[in-house]
């Protein structure tokens, strides 16, 4: 399994900048990671790490290039709880990011619902929850089969934080060949998971891996947030048990790995953490 690290590593700075730092910590591999479809201000003017899921997918791979980089994924984090609607990062989306990969030759996009942020979609029972997010993602997996893009979901949320409530997403979805899992470490645990069940339950579908570590002091906040953008704290440093993660998913499908991880130092620290692991 081979490691990257995420595109937001250097704040308020654009993504070729994100790409030059990465490759200046020694690493090969990195994903698309913030993105918007259309335009963005902040991109034009230097202080946005975002890709346009309207870009020239050849530009976006010669960009990467130019830094000794490859691209593992691009990232479809949407909001699949609440109601659908065009300033939400949604379904249309998520199927953008799909024709984005496809065209960039990268193989995995990786998804979730997030947390619902409207009475709306807090009011939803377990079975809609996973009835509107499969709804959501229908279409996108249909897209994703056709163009031979792997769509992953990864715990950020109330429903794939859980074993019971990824699996019912999973077989609502059906298309196994197609859809698959990013397991998240700090996502899982934080919603109150055992990453390493977790890992053992879908190890066959485990695709990518996230790796993030949490503190100690972070566990009153479990079951009661799903997940976080990045770890301040380097692997092994926390409460997540990380090799026990490794032993498992060593054996699954997946090729590649990220970092989410803020801070130079506790990024490297991590990095030589699954070296010493067996991670290359």
């Amino acid at each position: 399994m081979k490691v990257g690290c995420f595109a937001l590593v250097a704040p308020f700075s654009p993504l070729e900048h994100q790409l030059e730092h990465i490759s200046a910590l020694g690493f090969k591999y990195a994903d698309v990671t913030d993105n918007h479809p259309g335009g963005l201000l902040g991109r034009e003017f230097g202080f946005s790490a975002t890709a346009s899921l309207d870009d020239n997918p050849r530009d976006l791979n010669d960009m990467f290039a130019r830094h000794g980089l490859t691209v593992t994924s691009v990232c479809a984090h949407a909001n699949l709880l609440d109601a659908s609607a065009p300033s939400r990062y949604g379904n249309a989306e998520v199927s953008k990011a799909v024709r984005l990969a496809a065209g960039m030759k990268v193989r995995d996009v990786i998804t979730t619902e997030g947390e619902p942020k409207t009475d709306w979609g807090r009011g939803l029972t377990r079975d809609e929850q996973v009835f509107v997010i499969a709804e959501k993602l229908y279409e996108p997996v249909r897209l994703a089969e056709a163009m031979g893009v792997k769509l992953l979901l990864e715990p950020h949320g109330p429903v794939t934080g859980t074993i019971e409530g990824l699996g019912a997403v999973l077989d609502r979805l059906g298309h196994p060949d197609t859809v698959g899992v990013n397991l998240d470490t700090g996502n899982s645990w934080l919603a109150g998971t055992d990453p390493v069940e977790m890992a053992k339950v879908f190890r066959s579908r485990i695709w990518h891996v996230h790796w993030k570590d949490m503190p100690r002091d972070w566990s009153d906040k479990r079951g009661t947030i799903f997940g976080c953008g990045m770890a301040i704290i380097p692997l092994g440093a926390g409460v997540v048990d990380i090799k026990g993660v490794y032993d498992v998913v060593k054996n699954s499908p997946a090729e590649h790995s990220t970092l989410e991880i803020a801070g130079d130092d506790n990024v490297l620290r991590s990095h030589e953490f699954l070296k010493e692991l067996g991670v290359s």
